[in-house]
C-alpha cells in the first residue's frame, strides 16, 4: 500500500502501539498547529475503534485551552445517550482536559434541520481544522455517508460543511439513520486527513477503495487523493 502516493500507510505490531502512535500523530499536528498559529481546531470522529487513542490523547501536555474540538459526524439522539458520539468524546477526552470550545452538532431544544443550521453557521465563522480524524466500516463508509442511502448523491454535492442523511435501509447504520454528517466540502476544510483502522477486513475494504473512483459506492473515496497531504492511515490487526 505504501506504493500508492495518495495514502501514507502506517502499520503497528500491536493495538497498544497502534493507539500510542495514534495519539502521538494528533498530537504532533496540534503542536504544530499551536505554534503557527496560535490555536487549533480539529474535527473527530465518533465509534469504538478510536476511544482508546483519545483516551491517550487526553494525557498529552498540550495546551488545550487553545484547541477546539468538532464532530465529524452525530447520531440525531440525545447528547447524552450511550450512542452519542458527543457521549463518546467526553467519557475519553472532553472530561479530562478542558478545551476553547467543543462544537457540537445535536443541539438540545432544536429540530434535525435547525441544528444542521447552526453547524453550518458555526463552520463559516470558524478556523479550518488542522486535522480530520477518520474512521471506515465495511461497506466502505466513513463519517455518515453511507452508500445506498437516499440522499448520499445531493449530500456529496452540497457545498456545505455539513448537511442531514437518512441512512434507513442501510445495515451498518443500525438504529439510528437519521444523522448529522461532515460533507466533502466541509472534508476539504481539513488541511490533514488521518483514517484510524484495525483488522485485516478493514484493511482489505480500504485495498478495494483503492481500486476504484465510484464515491457513491464507496464514500470513503472522498478522503482518498483530495490533493494536499496524502491521507494517513494507522493500521494493526
Amino acid at each position: 500500500m505504501n506504493a500508492d502516493g495518495r495514502i501514507q500507510w502506517i502499520e503497528h505490531r500491536s493495538q497498544v502501539d497502534w493507539v500510542h502512535a495514534a495519539a502521538a500523530d494528533i498530537a504532533h499536528c496540534l503542536e504544530a498547529e499551536l505554534a503557527a498559529r496560535g490555536r487549533a481546531r480539529i474535527l473527530l470522529s465518533g465509534g469504538t475503534t478510536p476511544a482508546p487513542v483519545y483516551a491517550q490523547l487526553a494525557t498529552a501536555a498540550l495546551d488545550w485551552p487553545r484547541i477546539t474540538v468538532g464532530l465529524v459526524d452525530e447520531r440525531w439522539l440525545s447528547p447524552r445517550a450511550s450512542a452519542s458520539n458527543t457521549r463518546l468524546l467526553h467519557e475519553h477526552l472532553l472530561d479530562q482536559v478542558q478545551v476553547a470550545r467543543f462544537e457540537p452538532l445535536v443541539r438540545p431544544g432544536l429540530s434535525l434541520a435547525e441544528s444542521v443550521h447552526a453547524a453550518n453557521l458555526e463552520a463559516a465563522h470558524a478556523a479550518d481544522a488542522c486535522l480530520a480524524v477518520l474512521g471506515m466500516g465495511e461497506d466502505g463508509h466513513t463519517a455518515s455517508l453511507f452508500p445506498g442511502a437516499a440522499q448520499l448523491p445531493q449530500v456529496l454535492a452540497s457545498a456545505l460543511p455539513y448537511a442531514a442523511l437518512d441512512a434507513s435501509g442501510c445495515p451498518v447504520a443500525g438504529d439510528w439513520p437519521q444523522r448529522i454528517t461532515l460533507t466533502p466540502a466541509g472534508l476539504a476544510h481539513a488541511r490533514q486527513r488521518l483514517l484510524l483502522l484495525r483488522g485485516r477486513s478493514k484493511r482489505q475494504v480500504l485495498v478495494r477503495a483503492l481500486e476504484g473512483e465510484d464515491v457513491l459506492q464507496m464514500p470513503i473515496r472522498v478522503a482518498i487523493g483530495r490533493g494536499g497531504p496524502p491521507l494517513r492511515v494507522h493500521w494493526c490487526e
